[in-house]
C-alpha cells in the first residue's frame, strides 16, 4: 500500500493530547485497513505529522474523523526511505533506554522540524579537466570522505548526494551550524597540506518541517537552501534568518550579508554568514 504523511494544524495542543490522539487512531485501524506508523509533534508551532500505511487518502480521513474528529490539512504520498533518512525514523519509538516505556503508555515523540544544508564543492568540472579523470574521482573521494567524517561526528543525516555536494538532515540548527564550520575547518586543514589539489565548498543551511505547500517532502526548505548554497562562495558558509535566530545564545558569530533575491522566490531574502575560521 501506498504510504502518506498528513499534517494536522493544532494550535493550543498539548503534546500529551496529541499522544492520546494517536492511541485513539491506533483502536480503529484495523477497521480501515491501515497501518499507523508513527507521529512527530511541534508544539511550538501547533503542527502533527502523521506517517500511515494506507490504501487511500479518504481512508487517513476517515480514520482521523472518527477517532478524535482532527481532520488532516494536508495529506500527501511519501517516500518511507526520504521520510527516513529527514526524519530518522518511520516508526514509533521503542522504550526508553533504561528499558522502560514512556510514562502513562505515551509514545516518545519529536518535532518534525529540522534544519537542511547543501553543500557544494568549487569548479567540480573544471577540476576533472584539469586533473584528469583518474585524479579528479580521487580528490571527489577524499572530498567525500572527509564530509561524510564529520556528518557522523554531528549526527547529520545525508538525504542526497550530488556527486560534488551534499544534501544533509538535522535536529537541530545549531548541530548543522556547527558541523558546516566542521567540514570548512576540515578541508582548510586538507588544503594547507595539499595546495594542488584544494577542495573548496559553499554551504547553505536553512530549516523547515516535513510537508510544504507543493506537497512534498521539505519541498520549499530545500529549493530555498539550494538557492542559499548557490549565493555562497566557495568557503564561505551562508544561513536564512531562522538559523539565526535558532541558534541565539550560542557561540556562533554571523554577520549580516544583506537582502539577496533569489531565482523561483517571490521575496529576497536576508543571508547571514557564519564565521569558522579562528
Amino acid at each position: 500500500m501506498p504510504i502518506y504523511m498528513d499534517r494536522h494544524e493544532m494550535e493550543g495542543a498539548t503534546a500529551k493530547a496529541v499522544a492520546d490522539a494517536h492511541q485513539k487512531d491506533l483502536k480503529l485501524q484495523e477497521k480501515y485497513g491501515i497501518k499507523l506508523m508513527t507521529y512527530w509533534f511541534d508544539e511550538s508551532r501547533g503542527s502533527a505529522f502523521c506517517l500511515i500505511d494506507a490504501p487511500a487518502k479518504e481512508k487517513v480521513r476517515q480514520l482521523h474523523e472518527e477517532a478524535h474528529g482532527s481532520i488532516p490539512h494536508k495529506i500527501v504520498e511519501v517516500n518511507p526511505e526520504t521520510v527516513e533518512a529527514f526524519l530518522g525514523r518511520i516508526e514509533d519509538p521503542g522504550p526508553t533506554a533504561a528499558g522502560a516505556q514512556a510514562p502513562s503508555g505515551e509514545t516518545q515523540v519529536d518535532s518534525a522540524f529540522r534544519t537542511i544544508m547543501f553543500t557544494d564543492m568549487k569548479d567540480s568540472t573544471a577540476i576533472t579537466t584539469r586533473l584528469g579523470d583518474s585524479e579528479a574521482i580521487e580528490l571527489f573521494r577524499t572530498h567525500n570522505a572527509l564530509t561524510r567524517d564529520v556528518l557522523k561526528q554531528y549526527h547529520g543525516r545525508e538525504i542526497q548526494h550530488t556527486g560534488d555536494g551534499f544534501m544533509v538532515s538535522f535536529t537541530a540548527a545549531s548541530q548543522g551550524v556547527e558541523c558546516a564550520i566542521a567540514i570548512q575547518k576540515a578541508l582548510s586543514t586538507h588544503n594547507q597540506k595539499r595546495p594542488e589539489a584544494s577542495i573548496n565548498v559553499r554551504i547553505g543551511i536553512c530549516a523547515g518541517e516535513p510537508v510544504e505547500e507543493d506537497q512534498r517532502l521539505f519541498g520549499s526548505t530545500v529549493q530555498l537552501t539550494s538557492r542559499i548554497c548557490d549565493t555562497a562562495e566557495p568557503d564561505q558558509i551562508l544561513v536564512a534568518p531562522v538559523i539565526r535566530d535558532l541558534c541565539l545564545g550560542k557561540p556562533f558569530t554571523f554577520a549580516d550579508k544583506g537582502e539577496h533575491a533569489l531565482k523561483g522566490f517571490d521575496q529576497p531574502l536576508r543571508m547571514y554568514e557564519v564565521s569558522w575560521l579562528d
